[in-house]
């Protein structure tokens, strides 16, 4: 997934421009009479009033946002028309800190109608009604606030969203709004209205930006955890909602799966970049622990080999998080065999020098694992070439496989860097890796800019066994499940496919030249078990992926806005799964506020 942190700190400082840049500006003809709320939001997502001076629009301030780029407050009329379809809210930005207003102040605004994309319009995302360049006169104080409206199972529809218009390239935004049939009708039918959710379990960990997420459907794809599994593009959800806190940082709660809001959390209803609608809370439940447990995985038996794949989140030497990391390998994955590692940096993480060898942040894990009880692993990787590779910029991150030589022998072919390719060779009857470890086609268009296969050969037992390590393309730059385009484009699958299809061609090429050959491909694919992606790298038979051996409510490696999702796979070829295997998807880290990495690690074993 693409680096959230890196998204958000360049949409904060483009904030500004955004603002102005992003407005949507219609015209429609000049309302000669009293402007309520309800005339400016209307019944579509757009404003009829969209680029018009509106004057004197009365309503109660609901909420005050003093912090980052997106500052104004929230008012509300407290004398609604009879449309459910018409919010009865509306933002008023401001730039800078509101001066000069409370919540509870009555007051008139007058300004420009304009509607802001967070993200811009090349997002996709839907726009947020607000008024701009605003003037505002406070006529009383100490009001009462608007009845918030309760957000909860029954008011929520079971269906997602309209189709988009075809005529307008699939958006939803001129559609009228039909909040009792479709959710994402429902939710901006109450955008910048006060709202409140009430006992509702916590989908969504706490982040570093003082966001979760829950769900007002208790048994929505409920799994044992608490959590809420995203099986398919049919499913969204319904009843997830972020939520955030007009308060200070400290106030919010470190939240994990399964925990619970208890209690009441009210405030305006928003809609932003990195979530959707949000619930910008000015009052919090309480936190009630699930005291949810990070969970281990059992040991392999002697004549079990033990391949996982983890995802160690831009590892590189100057973090802190190497003894965690090693504690996660030694005692919740029982050590396994075979390890693929994904994400790991070179030597100086993202300073962008030049440097590509990662032997530094190798030993220094492997180390660390030692110090923590576990074997002395060693290694095999292929050094990147200089910023070919995505990532962070200057990490340089790359594929790379610890192994216990203990339990596994690596079968080293020398040759490989990062633009030779391996290919499939006979040796004594048997598939096997002209360079090992070697990189799958890495001056193929699939891999541009983007983690090439490393692929490698091992011996278990006496058994050859070919392991292909994966970091597929991110999701970065797909629409999201909220935007105005219904179904949101998934442009990054392009390039995923791509690579599905390249490596699915070298395991191919394995298995025609040993039919009963143990392959097994992994990582960090970015896409779904149901996906398109799957489905080409599964091919006809050529591989399968074993994350579908688990009931349909434990397939997830990672957590996106309250919806748990398999992103992580090990897919295996026939030998393998006609034999005895056992797959466990073994979560420490997605669940929690304090996660190490924001995936969790995968662990297949088998009998070779």
């Amino acid at each position: 997934m693409p680096s959230k942190s890196s998204a958000r700190l360049a949409a904060l400082t483009v904030a500004a421009v955004c603002s102005a840049a992003s407005t949507v500006v219609l015209t429609s003809p000049a309302h000669a009479d009293t402007v309520r709320i309800h005339d400016v939001q209307g019944d579509t997502r757009i404003s009829p009033l969209a680029g018009q001076q509106v004057t004197d629009v009365t309503g109660v301030v609901t909420g005050i946002r003093t912090y980052g780029s997106s500052r104004g407050f929230w008012i509300q009329d407290p004398a609604p028309d009879a449309d459910p379809a018409t919010s009865e809210g509306v933002f008023v930005f401001t730039s800078s800190t509101p001066k000069g207003v409370a919540v509870g102040d009555a007051v008139t605004v007058s300004g420009t109608v304009s509607e802001y994309v967070p993200g811009g319009t090349s997002s996709g995302n839907q726009s947020l009604t607000e008024i701009t360049r605003p003037t505002f006169t406070v006529t009383s104080s100490g009001n009462p606030l608007p009845a918030a409206t309760t957000v909860d199972a029954r008011s929520v529809p079971a269906a997602y969203t309209p189709a988009g218009d075809p005529a307008a390239g699939g958006s939803i935004n001129a559609l009228p709004l039909r909040p009792t049939r479709y959710a994402l009708d429902f939710y901006e039918s109450l955008e910048g209205m006060n709202v409140q959710v009430s006992d509702t379990r916590v989908v969504g960990a706490t982040d570093p930006y003082t966001e979760l997420w829950v769900t007002v459907k208790p048994h929505e794809h409920r799994n044992h955890r608490g959590g809420t599994v995203y099986g398919s593009y049919d499913a969204q959800n319904t009843g997830r909602l972020q939520i955030q806190s007009l308060g200070k940082a400290s106030d919010f709660p470190d939240a994990n799966v399964g925990d619970t809001l208890a209690g009441t959390t009210e405030g305006p209803l928003d809609y932003n970049q990195y979530g959707g609608y949000t619930l910008v809370a000015g009052k919090l439940g309480t936190l009630e622990s699930a005291d949810l447990q990070r969970e281990t995985t059992r040991e392999q038996r002697g004549t079990e080999l033990a391949v996982a794949t983890y995802n160690v989140e831009n590892l590189d030497p100057g973090d802190d998080t190497f003894a965690a990391h090693a504690a996660a390998i030694v005692d919740n994955l029982k050590s396994p065999d075979i390890v693929s590692l994904e994400e790991i940096q070179d030597n100086n993480g993202a300073t962008d020098d030049g440097t590509v060898a990662a032997d530094l942040t190798m030993t220094k894990l492997i180390e660390a694992i030692e110090a923590a009880g576990g074997p002395r692993y060693d290694w095999r990787s292929v050094d990147p070439a200089d910023k070919q590779d995505g990532g962070e910029p200057g990490g340089n991150i790359r594929q790379a496989f610890l192994f216990n030589p203990a339990r596994v022998s690596f079968t080293d072919r020398a040759g490989g860097d990062a633009t030779t390719a391996t290919d499939v060779t006979k040796v004594r009857g048997k598939a096997a890796l002209t360079l090992s470890p070697g990189r799958i086609d890495p001056a193929s268009e699939a891999f541009d800019n983007s983690r090439k296969p490393l692929a490698g050969e091992f011996t278990f037992r006496g058994r050859t066994v070919i392991v292909i390590a994966n970091h597929f393309a991110s999701k970065g730059g797909d629409q999201g499940l909220t935007a105005q385009y219904q179904p949101p484009s998934r442009s990054s699958e392009t390039q995923r496919h791509l690579q599905a299809k390249a490596v699915h061609d070298f395991t191919a090429k394995i298995l025609k030249t040993q039919k009963n050959a143990d392959v097994v491909a992994l990582g960090d694919i970015n896409d779904f078990e149901f996906s398109e992606t799957t489905e080409l790298l599964e091919g006809r038979g050529t591989l399968w992926s074993a994350i579908k051996s688990l009931p349909r409510s434990e397939r997830y490696s990672y957590v996106y806005q309250g919806n748990s999702q398999a992103l992580d796979q090990i897919l295996i070829s026939p030998s393998i799964r006609r034999g005895t295997f056992a797959y466990d998807s073994v979560h420490i880290n997605a669940e929690f506020h304090d996660q190490i990495s924001d995936h969790d690690p995968q662990v297949l074993r088998f009998r070779p």
